[in-house]
């Protein structure tokens, strides 16, 4: 396995994401297991090359690629659930040349990472550089698993373009994962990261669950603005709904984004001097034994 040490070795060539017309790169998701996960390619429309995220069911994301008439050059792994990292040892088999990127942790057997055949570990602030003037930011998120890492993507060519951010098991449009191998704590530093990133960065996650956690908002937060905004964003998508909000939206609508708001406040049985990470804890607690 190879540990990246130095920028050369963290390099590879494609172009970013723009809705324009001149767009050079091109997010194509891809409904993988019963419809439920995503993977994606990352296009570049100029060489056709593409990179794979979380390319679960290969020869799906191999169908989508030929589709789109592209050549898969790489691969970027969130974590190493099998439902995300599960379609890595066809990948190396098809393309050995071809580098896996992924954090490093531990599975729930207490081994490393290396059994998702990673090529090449990431960690936080880590940089993927992509054709001319793409920029792919490693976000260590640990919580859901100690090796969760999102993937921030920008055009350092055009700074008024909007980045896109894969944040895997982590954050759902309207809600966050399960805190498998981590702490409220952990979990909320992780949204707080990906809050920080600009609001019009453009949210692709591992699952279509934006139905379920608009359910779960309507209990704890029913009156909220932004939860209406989110029954009328899952009204308006019709089960699938990735890709289609931003990180903006993410702070108006998810209540794990939104911890000193009132209603969570009070739904947690917490006041306003208690610590965050206690709110976070007792909201993923309530999200667990959720049933709608």
């Amino acid at each position: 396995m190879l540990l990246l040490r130095h920028i050369a070795f963290r390099t590879l060539r494609i172009r970013a994401f723009s809705t324009s017309a001149l767009s050079k790169m091109k997010i194509v998701p891809v409904p993988v297991v019963y419809d439920d996960n995503y993977a994606y390619l990352i296009i570049d429309e100029t060489s056709r090359k593409a990179a794979a995220v979380d390319p679960l069911e290969l020869h799906k994301v191999e169908a989508a690629a030929q589709k789109e008439n592209v050549e898969i050059v790489a691969c970027l792994t969130t974590h190493w659930h099998q439902d995300h990292s599960g379609g890595n040892a066809d990948f190396r088999k098809k393309y050995p040349n071809a580098p896996i990127y992924g954090g490093r942790g531990k599975n729930a057997k207490g081994e490393h990472a290396e059994l998702t055949h990673l090529t090449h570990h990431v960690a936080d602030k880590d940089e993927v550089r992509f054709g001319d003037s793409i920029v792919v930011k490693c976000l260590a998120t640990p919580c859901h698993t100690e090796d969760s890492t999102c993937y921030n993507v920008t055009d350092e060519s055009k700074p008024s373009q909007a980045a896109v951010v894969f944040t895997g098991d982590t954050l759902f449009q309207g809600g966050c994962g399960r805190f498998n191998s981590g702490t409220g704590a952990e979990m909320n530093a992780a949204l707080k990261k990906l809050g920080a990133l600009d609001d019009s960065t453009l949210v692709y996650n591992g699952h279509e669950y934006t139905a379920g956690n608009l359910a779960f908002a309507k209990s704890i937060d029913p009156d909220s603005p932004g939860i209406q905004e989110l029954a009328q964003f899952v009204e308006d998508n019709k089960g699938f709904t990735t890709g289609k909000s931003t990180i903006g939206h993410e702070k108006r609508w998810n209540v794990f984004m939104r911890l000193n708001s009132d209603a969570v406040k009070s739904k947690t049985g917490y006041a306003d001097s208690d610590p965050e990470d206690l709110v976070i804890s007792k909201l993923r607690e309530l999200k667990n034994n959720f049933r709608r």
